[in-house]
């Protein structure tokens, strides 16, 4: 028994486990007998590796009628789904017969029958538009004791399902609004049992296949120990039950206590550079036409993952682009029974900018010359070949002239095509990012496009320097004169904040004082707004602050005072009230969800209440972190950079690591449980949850961040010599009033 204890406990903490106790392995008093179990399974099922890893030897057999007469009577027989989900467990009605009639219990996963019970025919996950999932497993009993509690939410990755009639199931599949538990109890309709007792007492029944646990990343890791040892249980009641034993496929680099090397940060920021090959996003000439399919040509077949749609990635023997042709966006936050995840099979122009700089500046860090030449590609790319800053983007005569569309889909939903849609946020975050790119290969190439940029989106913005959310077009000529004259105000740095950081920028590069007035005047204004009237994005509010932080360093580099330097220390000491010991910043929000109802139906949190342990990776602590190293390095406050040490440390231990899933190692997913040290938060965001990836807004930023930080610089001092001077004065005279 202490050797299977001590097993799980090392192996626990290799994978940042919670601490395992003497209960965890089910280990009575020493007159415990031993478990008599027969699996039917095949030999790499997840459950028989895991028991066999943590001592147990049991025969396994291939067909449940022979699993059943090797069992011995009074044992405990496991025939698990070897043909899930594709097949459904094929059982004949003598398998049940012979064992009732050797006192035999068995555990039956996905079965195509049951004595006494109809079943219907298997079910698919339900999804919703965008891809996002509605169900998620909830414990409905209280067969797990005190370890999983009733109204526990646990995630079966891809269920699918068999359907069938219970009364009194122990775990079911439901849509359901929480965290950890589901707030609001189960709903009315949509219950489906996955878990349960058939009414003979003899046979315990999974609709699903609970057993591939490992390999389909069913989370959270520490609700599985609990779910088995009450499936062994039931099946040898009073036996000393084996320890199971694995690791998660995909797991945080560290733990949150471990030592890290001392060039930690060196290392993350080459596997996560590295990510972008190994995860097989840059487009390739030999399956470039499946991305360029025309929407003309019909519904979406199995050989077109284009568009929103679930999709999944290039195959592994796909060849890996070079960056000249783009890259696609990230992964989408779904995990199919392979482990593997779908991805966001769309373009984008922020994404580019914000890679090809994490590219170009890690190439030169690290010297490596081919990270250099794929970001110096994108870039090309994103600038002289897409739809995204080309066609009415490139027109001096259309409303567009000089914006950047956000996708280069066409009519991606509906009728709208994704390059006639305009974010003022996706624009200045792609041009921050190609200002960085630039002056990491010290190039002046993107000089002219990039001061259009700059200037049609500073024309975009109203007298108080507040720019529209989002702009469809078409746009006509003079669409912007409007805007530019009007007194328009939006109080949402999530949605303005590098917008007013560009312009400041450009007004340090080109000595325009437009630049500079709109940019002051809308963030005296978000000042004196906050934080009433401020909007949340996602109801989060640790996002507006997070992303408030850069354009207030900055303007304390353009005008160092001292209601500057207090309008930054007031956003920082509010952010930091949030960073726990580990590092990572806790999101905080300003309203729960009111009911099941609101679950996987917008874009929203990761948490369900304040107090939830959660950190976000795309919406807050990659722009906390940038905004920390920018304000450290605008005022030299060491309290500053002290807690931006702490979030990048923190950041690289949450880094994955996957040795089965090469496309995901060296990524940073959206959400972190810094309590439970794994992936795992309210997965209820319809395009961009819990385990999403972002090749831009989280991996660019990061790496970028990190970058710098091992340059011992900032975004600001690294892109002071850039040569943009003389396109922004041209291309102002040609593009704003002349009286501006």
């Amino acid at each position: 028994m202490q050797i299977r204890y001590c097993a799980l406990v090392i192996a626990a903490a290799a994978c940042g486990m919670p601490r395992v106790t003497i209960a965890d392995v089910a280990c009575a008093d020493a007159g415990a007998r031993h478990p008599e179990l027969v699996f039917c399974c095949r030999a790499d099922n997840d459950l028989y590796q895991a028991v066999t890893a943590g001592g147990g030897r049991f025969p396994r057999c291939d067909r449940p009628r022979e699993a059943v007469r090797q069992a011995r009577g009074g044992a405990g027989v496991l025939i698990l789904a070897d043909g899930y989900p594709a097949q459904t467990t094929p059982l004949d009605t003598d398998v049940f017969e012979e064992a009732a009639a050797r006192e035999l219990r068995l555990f039956v996963e996905y079965p195509a029958c049951l004595p006494g019970i109809v079943l219907g025919s298997p079910a698919a996950p339900r999804q919703g538009e965008w891809g996002q999932l509605f169900d998620r497993v909830v414990v409905a009993s209280d067969a797990f004791g005190t370890a999983l509690e009733p109204m526990r939410i646990l995630m079966v990755n891809d269920c699918h399902y068999v359907p069938a009639q219970a009364s009194e199931p122990h775990l079911v599949l439901a849509q359901v609004t929480g965290f950890d538990t589901a707030r609001f109890g189960l709903p009315q309709r949509d219950v489906h049992p996955i878990l349960f007792e058939h009414p003979r007492g003899d046979i315990l029944v999974s609709t699903t296949k609970l057993s591939q646990f490992v390999t389909a990343r069913y989370a959270p890791t520490d609700a599985w120990q609990p779910v088995w040892r009450m499936i062994l249980s039931w099946l040898q009641p009073g036996a000393d039950m084996p320890a199971l034993v694995w690791t998660p496929s995909v797991r945080p680099t560290y733990g949150p206590t471990e030592d890290l090397p001392r060039d930690v940060e060196r290392q993350a920021i080459g596997r996560g550079t590295e990510w972008f090959i190994k995860s097989r996003l840059l487009v390739h000439a030999s399956w470039q036409d499946l991305y360029d399919r025309p929407a003309n040509m019909g519904p979406p077949t199995a050989d077109w993952p284009w568009g929103h749609r679930i999709a999944m990635g290039p195959a592994a023997d796909w060849p890996v682009g070079d960056g000249s042709l783009g890259m696609l966006e990230g992964f989408r936050s779904r995990i199919f029974v392979d482990g593997s995840q779908p991805v966001l099979w769309w373009r984008r122009h922020d994404n580019h900018g914000e890679v090809a700089a994490a590219m170009a500046l890690a190439g030169t860090l690290l010297g490596e010359d081919r990270y250099r030449q794929i970001g110096a590609r994108l870039a090309d790319w994103v600038y002289t070949q897409s739809l995204l800053t080309g066609g009415d983007r490139a027109d001096r005569d259309n409303g567009a002239f000089g914006l950047a569309g956000w996708n280069d889909v066409p009519a991606y939903y509906g009728t709208l095509h994704g390059y006639d849609v305009y974010y003022a946020d996706d624009n200045a975050r792609g041009m921050l990012g190609m200002i960085t790119a630039a002056a990491a290969l010290q190039t002046d190439r993107w000089d002219e496009r990039l001061a259009q940029c700059l200037l049609a989106n500073l024309r975009m913005t109203s007298r108080l320097g507040f720019s529209p959310e989002r702009v469809n077009g078409p746009l006509p000529p003079d669409a912007w004169r409007e805007r530019f004259a009007s007194e328009f105000t939006f109080f949402c740095p999530h949605h303005q904040a590098y917008l007013q950081a560009c312009l400041l920028w450009a007004y340090r590069q080109g000595g325009d004082r437009l630049f500079l007035e709109r940019a002051k005047r809308a963030i005296r204004l978000t000042m004196e707004a906050y934080p009433d009237q401020w909007v949340w994005t996602n109801g989060q509010m640790t996002i507006e602050r997070a992303r408030f932080l850069l354009p207030l360093a900055w303007l304390v580099r353009v005008e160092d005072t001292p209601e500057h330097r207090g309008w930054l220390d007031r956003l920082v000491t509010d952010l930091l009230a949030d960073q726990v010991d580990c590092g990572a910043i806790r999101t905080r929000i300003v309203q729960s969800p009111a009911g099941n109802e609101a679950y996987a139906s917008r874009e929203t949190s990761l948490v369900e209440q304040n107090g939830d342990p959660v950190s976000d990776l795309l919406y807050e602590c990659n722009f906390a972190l940038l905004g920390l190293h920018e304000a450290a390095a605008a005022t030299g406050i060491p309290a500053y950079r002290a807690a931006e040490d702490k979030l990048a440390h923190y950041i690289c231990r949450i880094q994955a690591r996957s040795e089965k899933h090469p496309e995901l190692d060296g990524v940073w997913y959206r959400g972190f449980d810094f309590q439970r040290w794994e992936y795992w938060a309210a997965d209820a965001d319809v395009g961009w949850s819990l385990w999403s990836t972002e090749t831009g807004w989280t991996q660019g930023e990061l790496i970028t961040t990190l970058v710098m930080r091992q340059l011992q610089t900032s975004v600001w001092d690294y892109s002071a010599n850039a040569t943009i001077a003389r396109h922004l004065e041209e291309w102002g005279r040609r593009m704003l009033p002349s009286d501006h």
